[in-house]
């Protein structure tokens, strides 16, 4: 079955740290580049983070930038998403997508991605 499976999220506290992993199965990660991204409560979904195929391209959204690190073992077939300083405002419901859309320039646009995974929440609370 093609998929996308996120997970690791979780409750931590503002200042804490998770990484959330996104495992594709059925297909092959290396011909696909990924992106994060995150839909809080009564808001739209929000683009955060890409990386390229092979992993030499990464772009970051204003609002993750220097907190956030994407990163991906394309022989684990899976992206992660390592999150630190994390916020109050950090609270959502995260997804992983593929595309094949190359630049990352546009990233945030949801029409480049043909697959998307479930989800996984994370909760920032003290």
């Amino acid at each position: 079955q093609v998929q996308l499976v996120e997970s690791g999220g979780g409750l931590v506290q503002p200042g804490g740290s998770l990484r959330l992993s996104c495992a594709a199965s059925g297909f092959t990660l290396d011909y696909y580049a990924i992106a994060w991204f995150r839909q809080a409560p009564g808001k739209e979904r929000e683009g955060i983070t890409y990386i390229s195929k092979s992993g030499d391209n990464t772009v970051y959204s204003d609002s993750v930038k220097g907190r956030f690190t994407i990163s991906r073992d394309n022989a684990k077939n899976t992206v992660y998403l390592q999150m630190s300083s994390l916020k109050p405002e950090d609270t959502a419901v995260y997804y992983c997508a593929r595309t094949t859309y190359t630049t990352g320039r546009y990233f945030y646009s949801e029409n480049l991605y043909n697959l998307w995974g479930k989800g996984t929440q994370v909760t920032v609370s003290s």
